[in-house]
C-alpha cells in the first residue's frame, strides 16, 4: 500500500509535470533524493513543494522557511517562490543568499540571471548565466538561458551559438514545460517572430527537419517578414526540396 508521504508527493510532481508552458519552467537536472516508502511523515521542504505545485506560492515561502534558512536549496526555492509572486526583489535577495549559503550552486546563480533578465538587465543577465556555466558546463538550460539573454541583446550570431549547444547537451531543451526543480529556465522573448526563426535555424542545422518545420511555421504565423533567409540561409537547405516547406513558402505573408 502506497504510503501518504508517497502518495502527496506523486500528486506534486504530476501538477508540476501537467502546468501550462510559463515564462519560467522550472527544471531540474541532478536527482532529488527520493522519500521512503517507509515514512510516513512529509518533511517542511516536501510540504513546501506540494504548496509550490498548487501555486499556493505565499504558502510555500512560510512552509519552506520552517525547513531552516542554511540551506542553499531550501533559500533558492523560496527564491523561486517570491519570483512566481512577480516580487522580484525578494527573489534576487533570496538567490543571493543561496550564493553565499553555496558559491558552487550553479542553479541559484542561474536564477540570479533571470531576475537581472526580468528586469531587462540583459548585460547581467549574461554575466550570471555564464557563471553558471563554468560552475556546470554541461547545463543545457543554463544555455538555452544565456541565448535567450544574447537574443535579447540582438546578439544573433552569439544566441544562435549558445542554443545550438543547448540542443547538442538536450535535444527536448526547447520543448520542456514547467516540471519540479531548482533551476528555472527563461521563456519570455519579446520579438517571437524572429525568436522562432532562430530556433527554426537551430533544428535545421541539427537536422531535426520536423522541429524546424514547426518552428517556421510558427515564425511566419507571428509575421516573420525576412522570409527570403529560409531559401538564402545554408541553415535551411536541405529543406529546400521538402514538401511541407514548398506549402509553408507559397504561403501568402501574414498582413499585420
Amino acid at each position: 500500500m502506497v504510503s501518504k508521504s508517497v502518495a502527496y508527493v506523486l500528486m506534486a510532481a504530476a501538477c508540476w509535470a501537467q502546468n501550462p508552458a510559463s515564462p519560467l519552467a522550472f527544471r531540474s537536472e541532478s536527482t532529488p533524493p527520493r522519500p521512503s516508502p517507509s515514512n510516513t511523515s512529509l518533511s517542511p521542504e516536501m510540504r513546501g513543494d506540494i504548496m509550490m505545485a498548487r501555486k499556493m506560492y505565499r504558502d510555500a515561502i512560510e512552509m519552506y522557511s520552517t525547513a531552516g534558512l542554511d540551506s542553499a536549496v531550501i533559500v533558492n526555492k523560496i527564491g523561486i517562490a517570491y519570483h512566481q509572486l512577480l516580487d522580484l526583489e525578494s527573489a534576487r535577495k533570496s538567490y543571493q543568499r543561496a550564493v553565499k549559503l553555496d558559491s558552487k550552486y550553479s542553479e541559484a546563480v542561474n536564477n540570479l540571471g533571470t531576475v537581472y533578465y526580468a528586469r531587462k538587465n540583459y548585460r547581467k543577465a549574461v554575466g550570471q548565466y555564464n557563471k553558471a556555466l563554468k560552475l556546470k558546463p554541461n547545463s543545457a538550460s543554463i544555455y538555452s538561458n544565456l541565448g535567450t539573454a544574447q537574443f535579447a541583446r540582438k546578439k544573433y550570431d552569439l544566441a544562435s551559438e549558445a542554443y545550438e549547444k543547448a540542443l547538442a547537451l538536450d535535444p527536448e531543451v526547447f520543448e520542456h514545460r514547467g516540471t519540479q526543480g531548482v533551476l528555472l529556465q527563461e521563456r519570455s522573448v519579446e520579438e517571437r517572430a524572429k525568436f522562432h526563426f532562430y530556433l527554426a535555424k537551430t533544428y535545421a542545422k541539427a537536422g531535426s527537419i520536423d522541429r524546424a518545420l514547426a518552428y517556421i511555421r510558427k515564425s511566419l504565423e507571428e509575421g516573420f517578414k525576412e522570409r527570403e533567409k529560409f531559401q538564402k540561409d545554408p541553415e535551411f537547405a536541405l529543406l529546400q526540396e521538402n514538401p511541407e516547406f514548398l506549402q509553408l513558402m507559397a504561403v501568402a505573408p501574414r498582413v499585420l
